[in-house]
């Protein structure tokens, strides 16, 4: 179950999150070890979080 981000954490772009995941698969040559895989399951809540309203707050 993805970790969701960090209550008062400061919201980051969807473009920063991206580039992390991005960062995340191309250090890992398209295989995630179980660390990997839970940081992306992060990465992938905070992206929801930002996409689900969150967002809204930065337009």
């Amino acid at each position: 179950m993805p970790t969701p981000p960090t209550p008062g954490a400061p919201m980051r772009s969807l473009t920063e999150v991206n580039a992390d995941i991005r960062a995340l698969w191309q250090r890992s040559s398209g295989r995630l070890s179980p660390e990997g895989r839970r940081e992306y399951e992060r990465l992938l809540a905070e992206c929801a979080a930002v996409v689900r309203g969150d967002v809204a707050e930065a337009a």
